[in-house]
């Protein structure tokens, strides 16, 4: 049988910043039978992406196909014009990026997005196609499918928001889904909701699939083969069960150690022992945090908004890194915002080394300002676009201690060494820097005002298991030396067993279980707790089936599906 799509010696080539080039693929060879998933595993900036999107036919800005060929269903793509492309896109590949909410359009219903494929392409004959959009939201799990593609994708849950997109993929039926890193920022449960209906969804339509992702444990339930990638070019390739069980390649082995620490990790609590640390003055104390989202200014019934947070405390401190763990909706990033100053509550007290602090954060000093930094999640939606890395690493530098341009030069490469990026990447802007580039420049900001306490949002989850142990040890190394302090939000539970000097499970905006990283994760009380760990992904084939009929994990699986109340009004 003929293959679906052929890549042939592909090469891509990016014009740096001083007018330079630089192949960021070099002669890459990628083939995928019709109904076989393929895998692209490797580093950030191994060209995972940007060979999945060649796919499609696309480069992204600022890089450009100079060799080689793309066939898609014996078509070569790199010659067709970009109208020719563009009535290929949908109806014969179709793309799910790694951010959900950075894609779905926030002003039109959801229905209406996941159809407008079939208007477009004119498979539709006249106005909106609900029946065809309902049914599809229906073979992807969704409760009422006839209210759900009526709502807003603010008014979806993230396992939601990542589904519907799924099915706007998937509405044109086309021959080749693109996957990239589409359940990297989803919780433990919600990841194995969303991959259950990938998985569903590819068996039963018969679709091929390119799966773009660091998490090994992941591909190892999804993939037919793995190839893996290292600076543009291919490392090692071949059956999963193979790959994933007797690598051939030293850097295959190196990324497997890496993801097999994760469940020695948890066997043991922490990956070491930990100190105590909570003595003293705490650095940061929350007691009695009450806060709900504001009401939307299109909401025609006005009404109390929902508590988010009930009454939480926390406090974290000197040298110790806190981890606040639980399901999305739980409550973790409204904290976290809250001991920020972006997000007011309507209830609470917060003191900073034992000064009260107020909301909003306007109200706090500079120093205040500098002793607590954040980093957020989506690192493409808070870096400047259009400013270059220096100047984004070198704006605290310059407004906390008033560092000259010399001084700020030296320092930025500093810390971009730090995270792992060289001193050139100063020059760059962030859309010629990886999704993990962007991370760790993102972290890096936040490092230059030498906080007391780094507020940590998923920072991990865009970063390969690598680089991610490397900003581990990086944290770990600054916690040591500076004993600076992190509030660490991950859904990522094997990463939080190894830095976490203590755990606070958030479920449904209350703290249900708390203690040091080996009492929770040796013995884990709370019922809640118990499901978490069960749903954390192994590296083993089959995994994904035996947890899914596990009546507990099913529980959650089930609550994700229904995401937000139903009723019967699309606001």
């Amino acid at each position: 049988m003929a293959n679906l799509l052929d890549i042939h010696e592909l090469v891509v080539t990016a014009i740096l910043p001083s007018g330079d080039t630089r192949q960021t693929v070099r002669g890459v060879n990628v083939h995928v039978a019709p109904g076989e998933v393929v895998a692209l595993i490797g580093e950030s900036g191994a060209g995972k992406s940007t060979i999945a999107l060649a796919a499609l036919g696309y480069a992204r800005p600022g890089t450009h196909f100079t060799g080689g060929s793309v066939l898609l269903d014996g078509e070569e793509l790199l010659a067709m014009s970009v109208s020719q492309r563009a009535r290929l896109r949908g109806m014969k590949v179709a793309y799910v990026a790694q951010s959900a909410a950075a894609s779905l359009n926030p002003a039109i219903p959801i229905g209406r997005q996941i159809g407008e494929g079939l208007q477009i392409h004119r498979l539709a004959s006249s106005g909106l196609p609900a029946g065809r959009v309902n049914k599809l939201l229906e073979q992807l799990s969704f409760p009422r499918p006839d209210i759900i593609s009526k709502r807003y994708p603010q008014q979806l849950s993230g396992g939601q928001q990542q589904r519907a997109m799924t099915a706007m993929a998937m509405v044109c039926e086309p021959k080749l889904l693109v996957l990239d890193e589409p359940t990297t920022a989803l919780d433990v449960t919600t990841q194995i909701e969303v991959l259950l209906a990938i998985k569903e969804a590819i068996r039963r339509t018969g679709s091929a699939a390119i799966y773009v992702s660091h998490d090994l444990a992941v591909v190892a339930q999804i993939a037919d083969r793995i190839i893996v990638l290292r600076d543009g070019e291919i490392v090692e390739q071949g059956n999963a069960a193979a790959v994933l069980n007797c690598p051939r390649q030293e850097y295959t082995q190196t990324l497997l150690a890496a993801v097999k620490l994760r469940p020695a990790a948890l066997a043991t609590g922490a990956a070491e022992p930990l100190t105590p640390v909570s003595v003293g003055i705490p650095l940061i104390a929350a007691s009695g945090i009450r806060a709900s989202y504001s009401q939307p200014t299109f909401s025609l019934a006005p009404k109390a908004p929902p508590l988010v947070l009930h009454g939480v405390g926390v406090s974290v401190y000197r040298a110790e890194t806190l981890a606040l763990v639980g399901e999305s909706g739980s409550g973790k990033t409204t904290l976290l915002r809250a001991l920020a100053g972006l997000h007011r509550p309507s209830e609470g007290t917060l003191e900073i080394g034992g000064t009260r602090v107020f909301w909003p954060v306007s109200k706090r000093s500079k120093d205040q300002l500098r002793q607590v930094q954040i980093v957020f999640q989506s690192p493409e939606e808070t870096l400047n676009p259009r400013t270059r890395v220096s100047h984004i690493i070198g704006r605290p530098l310059q407004f906390y201690f008033g560092m000259g341009a010399a001084a700020r030069r030296e320092r930025v490469a500093e810390l971009l060494e730090g995270v792992g990026l060289a001193a050139d990447y100063a020059q760059r802007f962030q859309n010629e820097l990886s999704g993990g580039q962007r991370q760790r420049v993102a972290i890096a900001r936040a490092l230059a005002a030498r906080p007391s306490l780094v507020l940590c949002d998923e920072i991990l989850s865009a970063l390969d298991t690598l680089v991610a142990q490397r900003i581990l040890d990086l944290l770990k190394k600054i916690k040591d030396r500076q004993g600076t302090s992190f509030l660490f939000v991950s859904h990522d539970l094997g990463t939080v067993a190894r830095i976490a000097d203590r755990v606070a499970v958030m479920q449904a905006g209350l703290i249900v279980e708390e203690g040091t990283t080996a009492e929770v994760f040796d013995t884990p009380h709370h019922p809640y707790t118990q499901r978490l760990l069960r749903a954390i992904p192994e590296l083993r084939q089959g995994w994904l089936e035996e947890v899914a009929d596990d009546p507990r994990v099913r529980a959650s699986i089930d609550r994700n599906a229904l995401g937000v109340e139903v009723d019967s009004s699309p606001n």
